[in-house]
């Protein structure tokens, strides 16, 4: 089967996912559809299912745990060799959900100490979920994502029950429901209103575009179950879009995403790797060098600080600004030194000359729609960035527009501007970082308030935190081009016409 749908219609070159698959019920026999029927009734929740009560959820695991021990007894049982870590518990917020896990040192480390080496055969990666690495490769290639094919996965492997050999890393992911370490969800899963929280910031758009994509993702998932038809053979009738409802496949998609670790220098089929121990259970640090590494046969965790024992381990989350933790993850960290914001630049595909100042752009290593990162602390820096660009943009004069083209340096320095061009320049940067603010429902002091009360919702402090770091960059942003206005020679000098002044967003 796999090879006919190779050579016909399921590969495109598509940048976002393979090209559907549909089948017919009315080919197949009718005992086989009757029995893709009846499982489809049987279908139980998939990996973080929201409707099970507290009394039930505490119940069944305390049951559970008894029968099959908790993961790390079943890791042991399994091939994973002595180590230096624990499993410890935190309360959640919400007390109709169990504890969150965490894992944390089971003695005292120092700096370089292995803490845990978990071996391949405890790791799900692609290569091993599909057996078969070519065709990892072939899925990922045409951007049908890891984390759909994992998560897929997991849901296929949670309908066996405690048949599965997964079964108690799967009851583990059940538990964190995909929250982080602060027990709070991705926005990803979070209601209109809790969205509402994030008004004014650019990742509420983010967390959108986000859930279409894995709307998208859903749609192509039977590409997966006809192309990898030895994976799911336990269910031969149960194509994923009938077996799965939208919602939770979402669901477990977030679990997925906030538990996956991106291995370095390994094959594509095993960059994306769910390992039992890691994250959620490690905790997320933006100031933090130690990484899950692959090695040979196993992928362990070399700590990089002291910890004493009972004190969590945290391992690098990579140079992630706050907004994709919090997509990612469900956590904002305050001394991230790898936040930063946006700021998108472009020239006016209208303006006569618009072909001479791309050409210049480039030529100083920018595009014609340019995208600026203003980094943490870095503000000024950032706006001395932008002004150049913004400058060339103000050009209008054929003459002057030569004298760029033929300067050998930097684009538009400032001592080619004349003061009027500048002022242009600085007032409608000054517009803009000032527009971005506006767009916020709160100030800075209203958010430090807010912060400030022990009791608010954890939702709506991860953002509260989110946004307040974003205004903070912009509000630097402004003040040091209010700066620069106020160093110019002349302030009663009005700002020269600008007819095709670049554009920001």
């Amino acid at each position: 089967m796999e090879f006919t749908c190779l050579h016909n219609k399921c590969i495109s070159p598509s940048l976002t996912v393979l090209s559907r698959v549909s089948i017919s019920f009315s080919n197949l026999p009718k005992r086989a559809v009757s029995f893709h029927r009846r499982r489809r009734n049987l279908c139980f929740a998939t990996l973080v299912d929201g409707k099970r009560t507290s009394e039930v959820v505490s119940k069944r695991g305390g049951e559970e745990e008894d029968e099959f021990g908790d993961l790390k007894s079943w890791m042991h049982k399994n091939g994973l060799p002595p180590c230096k870590v624990v499993l410890k518990e935190r309360p959640s917020h919400d007390k109709k959900l169990r504890p969150i896990h965490y894992v944390a040192a089971s003695e005292d480390l120092q700096a370089s100490d292995v803490a845990v080496s978990v071996p391949n055969s405890l790791v799900v990666t692609l290569e091993r979920v599909l057996g078969n690495e070519t065709l990892a490769e072939l899925l990922t290639t045409n951007k049908l994502s890891e984390l759909a094919c994992l998560a897929l996965y997991l849901m296929y492997e949670k309908k066996q029950g405690k048949k599965s050999f997964w079964y108690p890393y799967i009851r583990e992911l059940d538990r964190q429901r995909g929250r982080g370490q602060l027990a709070v969800e991705s926005p990803l899963l979070w209601s209109e209103a809790e969205l509402a929280y994030l008004t004014g910031s650019p990742t509420k758009a983010e967390v959108l575009d986000r859930a279409d994509g894995i709307k998208r993702e859903y749609e192509e998932l039977d590409t997966v179950w006809f192309m990898a038809g030895s994976l799911f053979q336990q269910y031969p009738y149960d194509i994923p879009t009938e077996a799965f409802p939208f919602e939770i496949f979402k669901q477990a998609f977030v679990a997925i995403q906030s538990c996956v670790v991106h291995l370095q220098k390994v094959s594509l089929a095993r960059r994306f790797a769910l390992v039992p121990l890691g994250p959620p259970l490690l905790a997320y640090s933006s100031n933090c060098k130690a990484m899950l590494t692959a090695v040979d046969g196993a992928v362990e965790l070399v700590v990089d600080r002291p910890y004493k024992a009972g004190e969590p381990i945290v391992v690098w989350c990579g140079p992630q600004p706050n907004s994709k933790l919090l997509l990612n993850y469900g956590f904002v960290d305050e001394d991230n030194p790898y936040d930063r914001i946006a700021v998108e630049a472009a020239l006016n595909t209208e303006d006569p000359q618009y072909q001479d100042k791309r050409m210049v752009a480039q030529r100083n290593g920018k595009l014609s729609v340019q995208v600026f990162q203003v980094y943490a602390g870095k503000e000024k820096e950032a706006v001395s960035d932008i002004l150049p660009y913004l400058r060339l943009g103000y050009v209008s004069d054929p003459s002057e527009m030569q004298s760029v083209i033929s300067s050998q340096g930097p684009v538009c320095p400032l001592l080619q501007v004349s003061p009027c061009m500048e002022q242009a320049v600085l007032d409608q940067l000054t517009v803009y970082f000032r527009t971005r603010l506006a767009g916020y429902c709160t100030s800075i002091s209203e958010d430090e308030l807010m912060l400030a009360d022990p009791n608010l919702n954890p939702k709506k402090r991860v953002a509260t935190q989110l946004v307040r770091l974003e205004k903070k960059m912009l509000k630097a942003c402004l003040q040091a081009t209010v700066d620069l206005i106020n160093q110019l020679p002349d302030h009663t000098m009005p700002p020269c016409p600008a007819p095709y002044a670049p554009l920001l967003k």
